[in-house]
Formats: C-alpha cells, sequence, structure tokens
C-alpha cells in the first residue's frame, strides 16, 4: 500500500548503488514519489537496478534540475518538507513534533543529502524542519541509504501513535 502522503526527494546524490537501495527502501517504506535532483543518477542505469531489485519498477519517480525549485513548488502546494540533517538546527527525529506527523499534515517530503555535502544549504533555510539521527559511535554519520531507511520509517511509525 502506497502512502500517498510521502515524497523523498535526493538532493545531489551520487551513488547510483545508493540511489537502487533508497528505491527499494522507498518501496518497501510505500513511498508514493522519489524526486531526483541535480546530479542524483536516473534509471535505467545496472548499478540503480542491480541494488533497487527492481523496485524503480513500483515507485513513481522524476527528475528536476533544481532542488530548490522542485522544493519551493512543494511548498506552494503545501507540501511540509523535512530535511535529514545534521545541522544546529536540526532537532532529533524521536523528538519530531506531532505536528509533522502523517495523520495531521496532507502530504510530507523528506529530503536527503549529497553523501559528502549533506543537503544544500539553501533546501535547509526552506525546510519546514531539519531532523537528525542520534550517532552514539566515533563516526558521526551514516549512509545516506541507511538513514533515508531510518528515517523513512520513523516517521511511518510516529504516525501510529
Amino acid at each position: 500500500m502506497r502512502m500517498q502522503k510521502v515524497i523523498l526527494i535526493l538532493d545531489n546524490i551520487r551513488s547510483m548503488e545508493n540511489v537502487g537501495s533508497i528505491f527499494r527502501t522507498a518501496d518497501a517504506a510505500g513511498v508514493s514519489r522519489i524526486i531526483l535532483c541535480g546530479i542524483t543518477p536516473k534509471p535505467p542505469r545496472k548499478e540503480i537496478d542491480k541494488a533497487a531489485l527492481g523496485a524503480v519498477d513500483f515507485v513513481e519517480w522524476e527528475y528536476a534540475d533544481s532542488p530548490k525549485s522542485k522544493v519551493e513548488s512543494l511548498k506552494s502546494e503545501g507540501v511540509k518538507i523535512i530535511a535529514l540533517e545534521q545541522d544546529k538546527r536540526s532537532i532529533n527525529i524521536q523528538d519530531l513534533p506531532s505536528a509533522f506527523s502523517l495523520p495531521h499534515l496532507a502530504k510530507l517530503a523528506l529530503v536527503v543529502g549529497n553523501e559528502v555535502e549533506g543537503v544544500n544549504p539553501v533546501i535547509l533555510d526552506l525546510a519546514d524542519q531539519i531532523i537528525e539521527i542520534p550517532m552514539h559511535g566515533q563516526k558521526n554519520s551514516l549512509n545516506v541509504a541507511v538513514a533515508t531507511g531510518i528515517a523513512l520509517f520513523q516517521l511511518i511509525d510516529s504516525s501510529k501513535e
């Protein structure tokens, strides 16, 4: 069952394997659409297909050259934008206010960013909320595909409360 309320925006993801993994996770989470932006590779590519295991055939996707324009367009349609990024303005994903949970929103878009640079600062400024996943080890980040899966399922689970 697709969660018509969830859109996923990939902001300049470099790795085709990460894009494929994100497609597979998005399918499992019931994401309605993925928006590939900037340098993010687009299907069909064997490296994407290998990790996606066919999910590119089940999850609607589109390409947008400018993530900023796409986010502005979605905001004008009433979509709440949540960026996943470690930032001085971010809050722990587990502390996301109930106003941002799915029962309260018509739609939300989760933005995930480049594996090295993160989400573009312009997009962070446009976001309605910035969230982060707490880190407990020596490394202070996760692979973008792993982080996307954690965030998607946390957002879905928080909607059941």
